[in-house]
């Protein structure tokens, strides 16, 4: 495939020619934490204690949040990350939402989605999954979500900046490597390759 540019510079080009856009736009790989390990255990303890969830539904409806954010990962990855515009105002909106991270994968400070935008995202996917949840289990469900884009997010700073001992891990950064350096058409699982697996996208291997 086409090779396109991939800086290997610790920062990034200046996206915003507002100070506090730019600011906005950046955040330490910590910050996700700090914002949704809260709503996480507030939606946990509401399920549990003032919903009054059983224990076997929570753990039901949690194991489905987990599975539906691993599809929702690869999925959004796919086809909206990866979705390259003609217009040039959403070829602009695609720079700054992916293909400034495929352009500079190596600054620190544009690896989590920053909660200028994961903040709105959220809200979003939590009104949606409400059409079909309420009450204990939307809230059993949407805690798992969440905790599934903690572990994404925190998970895709590690495999750019750590070094592993681990083989799980060693093959999740190999995983990731690839999609950056040698074909961004396939590799589309960040916390997992499941889903390159059943969909076909995964590496061949040689």
């Amino acid at each position: 495939m086409k090779k396109n540019y991939v800086s290997n510079a610790t920062e990034s080009t200046r996206m915003f020619k507002a100070d506090w856009m730019e600011a906005l736009s950046k955040v330490h790989f910590t910050v996700p934490l700090y914002i949704y390990v809260p709503v996480i255990g507030f939606l946990m303890w509401d399920a549990l204690y003032r919903q009054g969830l059983s224990l076997i539904s929570f753990a039901g409806y949690y194991l489905l949040g987990v599975v539906i954010w691993t599809l929702a990962e690869y999925l959004l990855h796919r086809f909206v990350f990866h979705f390259v515009p003609k217009a040039p105002w959403a070829l602009r909106l695609h720079f700054i939402f992916h293909g400034v991270h495929h352009d500079y994968p190596n600054d620190a400070k544009r690896l989590v989605m920053p909660p200028s935008a994961s903040i709105p995202m959220a809200t979003v996917l939590y009104l949606f999954f409400s059409l079909f949840l309420s009450g204990g289990p939307l809230h059993a469900f949407f805690a798992a979500f969440l905790t599934g884009y903690l572990v994404y997010d925190i998970s895709h700073y590690a495999l750019h900046h750590f070094n592993f001992k681990s083989e799980f891990w060693k093959k999740l950064k190999k995983h990731h490597m690839l999609h950056h350096y040698s074909d961004a058409s396939r590799g589309y699982g960040v916390s997992s390759a499941l889903w390159d697996k059943v969909f076909g996208s995964d590496f061949i291997k040689k």
